[in-house]
C-alpha cells in the first residue's frame, strides 16, 4: 500500500475526542459508508490486500458489530458467504464460544460453526472489522473461528491504529493483519 492509497481514505474518517471515555480518541467511519463510491473503492481495495496466493475465501467472517458491514461487502463484490462473530447471547445456535481479556473486563464472542459437508472442510476464512487497536478482539475471533474449523487464510480491517500497543501475538510475526488505512 503506497503512502497516498490509506491517505486518500483519512479525509472521510473523523476524529472524535473523549469518546467513548475521556482521553479516548474515536475514529468516526461513519462518513466514508455513506459515500458511496468510497466506500465501494474502500472495499475493493481491502480485498485487494487479501494474500494474492489465496483464493477467495469460502467465508468472510465479521465481528459484531461493524465487522458485519465490511464482511457483507466483500462477499458481495468478490464471492463467498458471511459468518458473524457476535457478543454472546446475541445468536441462536451458537455453539462456538471464545472469552477474551478487555482493558476494563472480559467479554465474550460467539459463532454457529458448519456443518461439515463431506469433501469441503475445512472451510476458509478471512476475519474482518473494521479499526484495529490492541488486537484482542481479533486474536479472539480467530481463535473462535479456529474452534469452529476454519482455515483461516487472512485478517483485514478498513483502519489500523498502529500507534495503539498489540497485545501479544499479534502484530507482523504472529497474527498479521491486512490495512487499508494506517494511523502511526
Amino acid at each position: 500500500m503506497s503512502e497516498d492509497f490509506g491517505d486518500g481514505y483519512k479525509k472521510y474518517i473523523t476524529d472524535v475526542p473523549d469518546f467513548p471515555k475521556p482521553g479516548v480518541g474515536f475514529k468516526d467511519i461513519s462518513p466514508l459508508l455513506a459515500d458511496e463510491q468510497t466506500f465501494r473503492s474502500a472495499i475493493v481495495d481491502m480485498g485487494r490486500c487479501v494474500d494474492a496466493s489465496n483464493r477467495c475465501p469460502d467465508y468472510w467472517i465479521g465481528i459484531d458489530s461493524r465487522g458485519f458491514l465490511f464482511a457483507s461487502a466483500l462477499a458481495t463484490y468478490f464471492g463467498g458467504g458471511v459468518v458473524c462473530a457476535r457478543k454472546e447471547g446475541k445468536l441462536p445456535n451458537a455453539d462456538c464460544k471464545e472469552t477474551y481479556t478487555l482493558e476494563y473486563g472480559t467479554a465474550t464472542l460467539e459463532m454457529q460453526s458448519l456443518p461439515d459437508i463431506e469433501g469441503s472442510m475445512p472451510w476458509t476464512a478471512v476475519i474482518v472489522d473494521d479499526v484495529l487497536a490492541t488486537g484482542g478482539t481479533m486474536l479472539a475471533t480467530h481463535n473462535l473461528a479456529f474452534k469452529a474449523g476454519y482455515d483461516i487464510i487472512d485478517h483485514l480491517v478498513l483502519v489500523d491504529l498502529k500507534f495503539v500497543p498489540k497485545i501479544a501475538g499479534v502484530g507482523i510475526r504472529d497474527l498479521r493483519v491486512e490495512s487499508v488505512v494506517e494511523y502511526e
